[in-house]
């Protein structure tokens, strides 16, 4: 959704003990989280590959299983990956110096890339190498950066680490107002004082001991008011971000039901706020 050329480190509190950093999604629990933010992004925890629409939301064309967009560069990083796995030619290339442009400029525009959908839609289907180029950039783009960020605050839960992912697939992974970082921080300020839980994980923030549940529901308070009012225009269109606070009430479910720890199934909202249990798949 939202790509971040140059992610720069965001200085944030290590953990009490360096033995509770945790290594961040990796098997079970990375499965499920890809196959929640699916939900929110596609409807279902299918990986939707094939996925390609015009969302008028300011980022141009939304495709595949993150939602990569033309307007936002994490597109083009894909089909440059492709191009890679192909030599080059492939039903892409003569998009290239457009779609090129487009990323360059973080434009919304279309025109010039009529056929961009059915070419993405056609490959996503026949050709494993594209579905492998989508799996790539989504990992460094997304799971690794948020993994990073998630390690570096000490998290030691599955339903904290795959928060991170999710916003950072739909905020982006970067130090913006509206970016992961920039709600990381936002989030880290609120903490003036110790503030007890009772999860058994316990985080530094600005020297302060913060349970790390305690912690997830204001992030989730913070992620919320940039949801409802984003600090970048660009990512006003359309009023979009606003219409999927969902994203935020799924993790806020699944809190309530103390499911921190993610081992074979967890239990969430779907997109019209109805409960669903995601079970663990192979499928990474």
């Amino acid at each position: 959704m939202v790509y971040s050329k140059y992610i720069v480190g965001l200085t944030i509190a290590l953990p009490l003990l360096a033995t509770a950093v945790n290594a961040g999604l990796s098997g079970c629990a990375k499965s499920l989280a890809l196959q929640i933010t699916n939900i929110y992004e596609n409807g279902d925890t299918k990986f939707h590959y094939d996925y390609c629409e015009n969302l008028h939301d300011g980022r141009g064309f939304t495709a595949g299983i993150v939602g990569f967009c033309t307007g936002t560069s994490d597109a083009w990083e894909v089909i440059k990956v492709y191009h890679k796995l192909t030599g080059g030619n492939d039903a892409f290339s003569p998009l290239d110096k457009r779609l090129e442009q487009l990323a360059d400029n973080e434009s919304d525009s279309t025109s010039g890339i009529s056929d961009y959908c059915k070419i993405w839609e056609n490959l996503a289907k026949s050709d494993s190498r594209f579905r492998q180029a989508q799996d790539t950039i989504r990992d460094e783009t997304y799971i690794d950066p948020s993994q990073k960020q998630a390690d570096q605050l000490g998290l030691r839960f599955s339903i904290s680490q795959a928060q991170l992912y999710d916003t950072g697939v739909q905020h982006g992974t970067g130090n913006d107002a509206d970016g992961l970082g920039g709600l990381i921080k936002r989030t880290n300020s609120k903490f003036k004082s110790d503030a007890s839980g009772d999860s058994g994980s316990t985080l530094n923030i600005n020297g302060h001991k913060v349970d790390e549940i305690v912690w997830l529901k204001k992030f989730l308070d913070v992620r919320t008011d940039d949801l409802k009012h984003p600090r970048e225009e660009e990512n006003r269109g359309g009023n979009y971000w606003a219409q999927t606070v969902y994203r935020v009430k799924s993790y806020r479910y699944a809190i309530d039901k103390k499911e921190y720890s993610w081992d074979g199934s967890v239990q969430v909202l779907d997109n019209d706020g109805k409960p669903t249990t995601v079970r663990y798949v192979t499928k990474n």
